[in-house]
């Protein structure tokens, strides 16, 4: 078949490795796409949120699969567009609904979902611009430090933890009178912190039946010992060593199970992945939040440990049929670091020239920022440049290899954390 991938990163690269490796991936097209993807598919200069253009080439390359990467346009309600339109409604499109990807769109009607399905999370409560005050007064509810989120899309940065009451107070203004997330913040979630360690738990449903992906743990922070600004992210490891039988267990019962039903319960069509964002405090799983859409830098460890065919899965959640499925799991532990502009995640420049990619033999490359010049030469063209996955019998030996390989490849600003995996020994 021929499939039309929307995204431009780590995340799109890795999963465009994955169905090139599929008999039933008759053509493959990336759209915008990277350097990376551009090596195995076709990339397609396109906005993704651009309907009417992805509908020109849905119909003009003959796409019989949309695989929607990034969150923007699950947001915008492109799955609805398709399954409207009678020139395209036959495409399978992997991605949910615009009712579905509101669970990522908007963190009150998140946690407002969490409420109606009796799934663990923190105590919150939300406030538009006209409730400054009341914002204000509740942090007297809640225990330093603040958990500020703006409502919708903030491309991860959207989320502020402050420890100090009257910092916290300006956040508020800053957020919702002073437009600091622009639309993303015109409502403001605060909730209380939970004292615990994340990780991230990857579940593929058809809207009945639902598989659990391979758990991760992400490094959000630019700084080393996680501090400093929240960026993209700056790593990844899976599997998370402290989620053993027992808590996978408890969090599939209590979490996983009560998200799919919940969907099922308010008829919300869901057809595609479910991110779900998880505090482990003491032993048991709060849920901080849902995306609607594999994470990055995530995928670039969760789908490489996957060694089905991942088209075959996926073109069983049209037909809900994914209770066919046995999933083989790669039972090493996969690393991935991310090597990043100078200045990230604030400005940076772009257009460094890389150097150094022959050099790599015990790591996978995936482009994340790279394109080519016109000197044909790779170069970045993003703040989060690449990610360096490798395996491993453990967590230690895998990133031992992708930190080797960080030490040869070159560009000016190049920069990493070095402390990945040091809060799991």
């Amino acid at each position: 078949m021929n499939i039309l991938l929307l995204g431009s990163g780590g995340r799109e690269h890795a999963l465009a490795t994955k169905f090139i490796e599929s008999p039933l991936c008759k053509k493959l097209y990336v759209a915008p796409g990277n350097a990376g993807t551009l090596e195995m598919a076709t990339n397609v200069s396109l906005n993704v949120n651009d309907f009417a253009a992805v509908k020109k080439q849905l119909i003009d390359l003959k796409i019989d699969m949309l695989v929607v990467g990034p969150e923007d346009p699950l947001v915008n309600g492109i799955t609805d567009f398709v399954k409207k339109d009678e020139a395209i409604q036959h495409i399978k499109v992997i991605g949910p609904s615009q009712a579905g990807a509101a669970l990522e769109g908007s963190k009150e009607r998140a946690k407002q979902f969490m409420e109606a399905h009796h799934i663990p999370t923190a105590k919150y409560k939300s406030f538009n611009k006209s409730e400054v005050q009341e914002a204000k007064d509740f942090l007297d509810e809640m225990n330093p430090p603040y958990v500020l989120k703006a409502d919708g899309l903030a491309a991860g940065k959207g989320v502020l933890i402050i420890e100090n009451k009257a910092e916290a107070e300006a956040e508020i203004e800053a957020m919702l009178t002073g437009h600091k997330f622009g639309k993303a913040s015109e409502k403001l979630v605060i909730e209380e912190f939970l004292s615990g360690i994340e990780l991230s738990v990857f579940v593929l449903t058809d809207g009945k039946n639902y598989i659990t992906l391979p758990n991760a743990k992400d490094y959000k922070r630019i700084g080393e010992g996680d501090t400093g600004l929240n960026t993209g992210g700056m790593g990844a490891i899976s599997p998370v060593p402290f989620a053993d039988e027992d808590f996978m267990s408890h969090v599939d019962r209590d979490i996983i199970q009560p998200t799919i039903n919940g969907l099922a319960q308010e008829n919300i069509d869901y057809k595609g992945f479910v991110f779900i964002g998880l505090m482990k405090v003491e032993n048991k799983a709060y849920v901080i939040e849902y995306n609607v859409r594999m994470g990055d830098p995530e995928t670039e460890v969760v789908i490489p440990r996957i060694q089905n065919d991942l088209i075959e899965v996926l073109s069983l959640l049209e037909t809900q049929e994914l209770n066919q499925i046995n999933l083989n799991l790669d039972q090493r532990t996969a690393t991935t670091l991310m090597l990043v502009s100078g200045g990230y995640p604030e400005a940076y420049e772009k257009g460094k020239k890389i150097t150094g990619l022959e050099n790599i033999t015990e790591t996978k490359i995936y482009h994340a920022g790279t394109t080519y010049n016109k000197n044909k030469d790779l170069i970045t063209n993003g703040g989060r440049v690449l990610a360096l996955t490798s395996f491993g019998k453990d967590y230690k030996e895998a990133l031992q290899k992708s930190y080797a390989s960080a030490e040869k490849i070159n560009f000016e600003g190049k920069n990493f954390r070095t402390d990945l995996g040091q809060d799991l020994a």
